[in-house]
């Protein structure tokens, strides 16, 4: 796109809206705005020309404010106020500390419908006064007006995105197609985290078919955006455009999920009551190599490691570790303490006021870096057994 064939022709410019949807009701809550040249092959993004450096900041801060007041023109007025979101630089914001963007919404908004507005910032692309950019967002958050995080990836900021305290992290789906689905579940769940810890809502963006639909309901999504929903286009749609459809895709995914968890739910239980088994039998305590010797044979199908250690976390007996040779004994391990990890003093309460065994969730080992999960169970004398199951156990039967 030439830069100045934009500057140019600024009757060419049209705002386009993109619904975003809610998971809670299935109806549009809110519009994308986003800008449009239309050319004699229809319409262009104007996204390269906004991050065209090579254009200075006053004319892409003109093209911007044209099309946020043709955008908020067509949604100032709607009655169900949904929310309006809008992309800024940051650098572009504080070219003038932030003044012209917020006039330009008073003259659409009487400050109580201000919580209609969101803000978009990636904090990755500011360089410059992360205080002053700060400072100007709280002010406006003064005015009711909302704070979202897009472009969030491995190389996001964690602490300036503390330090903003959105209310909505955004996340493309389009890495989906370029990592690992349990990799980039990992991150999505990393971001889960942060979101609860901070009160945030998470919105996905770049949903493109039903399955990145499931992904996004399935990893906490409240808010949804992209093609498979709803093109952006000139105007706004029904609010309750695709309730219907929305309700079934989400029945289905209620559906699936119930059946994937209800098979591990029993997948979990047959193997904790296996496990059990084999350690009443064993008769397993922390001073007898044998007994705890012969109880890892007997496991050999589902774990690789197994230990005691005592309500402080100190390991009581050796590592009995399966290698490609048979069972290994780690004398070494003895009187390591792992009470630091943070599940571990958690674990040993549950299990000593239940006295029952206790499986973990999955967690990346620290030795073989494999995906993981172990079962812990009370054996006497205030000493609990640590068995480690394999991964190879766990993606057979997909209890991760």
């Amino acid at each position: 796109m030439d830069p100045m064939e934009v500057l140019t022709n600024f009757s060419q410019l049209e705002a386009f809206l993109q619904p975003i949807f809610s998971a809670d009701e299935h109806i549009v809550i809110g519009y994308e705005i986003l800008g449009r040249y239309k050319t004699d092959k229809g319409y262009e993004s104007l996204g390269p020309f906004f991050s065209d450096h090579s254009v200075p900041e006053e004319y892409r801060i003109d093209v911007d404010n044209i099309i946020l007041e043709q955008a908020l023109a067509k949604l100032a007025d709607q009655e169900d106020e949904c929310f309006i979101f809008i992309n800024r630089d940051p650098h572009l914001l504080m070219y003038d500390h932030g003044e012209g963007f917020l006039e330009i919404i008073k003259r659409y908004f009487p400050e109580q419908k201000m919580h209609r507005i969101v803000l978009e910032l990636s904090e990755k692309s500011f360089s410059g006064n992360m205080e002053s950019l700060l400072h100007l967002l709280t002010y406006y958050k003064t005015y009711g007006i909302k704070i979202a995080i897009d472009h969030l990836g491995v190389d996001s900021h964690l602490d300036r995105i503390s330090a903003i305290s959105p209310q909505i992290l955004k996340i493309s789906l389009d890495h989906l197609k370029m990592q690992r689905w349990d990799t980039f579940a990992d991150t999505i769940s990393l971001w889960g985290e942060l979101s609860r810890k901070m009160g945030a809502t998470l919105l996905f963006e770049n949903i493109e078919t039903v399955y990145q639909l499931q992904f996004a309901w399935r990893h906490g999504g409240r808010y949804y955006q992209g093609f498979y929903l709803a093109q952006p286009s000139p105007a706004a749609i029904g609010r309750e455009s695709l309730k219907e459809r929305f309700k079934r895709e989400c029945h289905s995914f209620i559906d699936s999920e119930k059946m994937s968890l209800e098979k591990k739910y029993d997948e979990k239980k047959k193997l904790q009551l296996e496990l059990e088994r084999c350690v009443r039998k064993s008769r397993a305590a922390s001073g007898e190599r044998q007994p705890l010797l012969e109880l890892a044979k007997m496991l050999e199908s589902y774990a690789f490691r197994l230990y005691v250690c005592d309500e402080d976390g100190f390991q009581k007996s050796p590592n009995f570790l399966k290698t490609n040779q048979g069972w290994s004994i780690q004398e070494h391990y003895i009187d390591k303490n792992w009470s630091w990890r943070p599940y571990f003093l958690k674990t040993i309460i549950k299990m000593r006021n239940d006295q029952e065994g206790f499986l973990s969730d999955s967690y990346s080992d620290i030795e073989t870096a494999q995906t993981i999960r172990t079962f812990s169970l009370p054996l006497r004398d205030n000493e609990y057994l640590f068995i480690d199951i394999s991964y190879e156990y766990l993606y057979e039967h997909n209890i991760f």
